[in-house]
């Protein structure tokens, strides 16, 4: 076996096709569109090229044949801020083999610790955290769209080659029918009666408005969290004018106290159940195709991206408030029947709670892992918000 760096258009070629032979006859693998994969890869596409580098992987077999793939990277506006100069590594896919994947793993370490780095996450993205990070560990059923996935062998070949589990990502899901517990009621009366708050679902003719909205409620909610950064008003307005096609006005939520906005609760349409069909090829027809499945509402499952409320007012019911008015629409007033809620990290128990509390089921656990160059050092998981 050998190990080579994608130089190529042909190298990048291979990169790309690997996981079709990988998942060749796995029933729940939905192949990802080509053009998201090469998009992370591409200086003129991924903003993080502006502040880090990034390099790719092939193993090869003695046969020729490429049997194995990894990424490596470097965010630098967030490498620094760990106990370790940390790297990235991700887009890992192997035979189950665990000499080959040890292989893949020390190229990573090694193009990593000769540009200052002691340790390194994966799998990751080389981009932001919505996309392409963690490792399945339970729940191998199809994933959202941009969620990893892979074969549960491959938690083996991560932790025998060294990795450690740093945090967790836990999916919550539930029947979109399901009846909330009284106390959501009880907490949502307290505020409905209130008139400094108001409870309202995106509106697309405002586009602009709600992404600044939810700006505001993002960067003091998260925006200080960990290895978190603030969102400015051109990103979140971009993230917004992307998300627009696929926006169903019923599945945004917000909240305001006199007007300013407090919470958030963003969720979408599963577009991987249409994106499935295309086999990874977004060209002309299926553009056409996706919008026409789109509007028949092909989609039966939600999927939650974010759920957030600023500081000054956690603890106070808002939370109930903002979920029972969703709920009397999202349930009355639309075809859905699968929520799942996405990316709640187990180092945040206040999260954990409000999932837990929406009677929903543990559906899915991904793990990002940490590998430590020095071994003798020890081992420290995320911090708990």
């Amino acid at each position: 076996m050998k190990i080579s760096e994608v130089r190529t258009s042909a190298d990048a070629e291979q990169f790309l096709s690997l996981p079709g032979k990988i998942y060749m006859n796995d029933p729940n693998w939905i192949q990802p569109l080509n053009k998201d994969i090469i998009q992370v890869f591409d200086p003129k596409q991924n903003k993080f090229f502006r502040h880090g580098e990034c390099t790719r992987f092939l193993l090869w077999s003695e046969k020729g044949e490429v049997i194995g793939r990894i990424a490596a990277f470097i965010n630098k506006r967030t490498a620094n801020k760990e106990k370790q100069p940390t790297g990235g590594s991700g887009f890992f896919e192997c035979i189950d083999d665990q000499t080959a994947a040890n292989l893949l793993f020390d190229a990573a370490r090694d193009w990593l610790k000769a540009r200052g780095m002691e340790a390194m996450d994966g799998p990751i993205n080389f981009g932001e955290r919505d996309s392409w990070w963690g490792l399945i560990v339970e729940g191998f059923s199809p994933p959202p769209y941009k969620m990893n996935y892979n074969p549960p062998y491959y938690q083996s070949l991560f932790e025998n080659y060294g990795f450690k589990n740093y945090f967790e990502q836990w999916c919550y899901s539930l029947k979109v029918r399901s009846k909330l517990q009284d106390k959501f009621y009880e907490r949502h009366a307290k505020l409905a009666s209130n008139p400094d708050y108001r409870v309202e679902h995106i509106r697309k003719n405002q586009l602009d408005k709600y992404a600044e909205d939810f700006r505001i409620v993002y960067n003091k909610a998260w925006g200080k969290h960990g290895a978190g950064k603030e969102l400015e008003s051109k990103q979140v307005q971009m993230f917004f004018s992307k998300m627009k096609p696929v926006i169903d006005e019923k599945l945004i939520w917000y909240v305001y106290h006199k007007d300013e906005p407090v919470a958030a609760w963003i969720n979408l349409p599963d577009i991987n159940q249409i994106f499935k069909l295309f086999r990874g090829k977004f060209g002309l027809l299926e553009k056409i195709r996706f919008f026409f499945l789109l509007r028949k509402k092909v989609s039966q499952k939600i999927i939650g991206l974010v759920f957030g409320i600023v500081p000054e007012h956690q603890g106070k019911g808002v939370d109930s408030y903002m979920i029972v008015e969703g709920a009397k629409v999202i349930q009355n007033h639309t075809d859905y029947l699968d929520f799942e809620m996405q990316w709640v990290g187990d180092f945040n128990p206040k999260m954990v709670s409000i999932a837990q509390s929406l009677g929903t089921y543990k559906s899915r656990t991904l793990v990002t892992y940490r590998y430590l160059f020095d071994r003798n050092i020890p081992f420290s998981r995320h911090p708990v918000l």
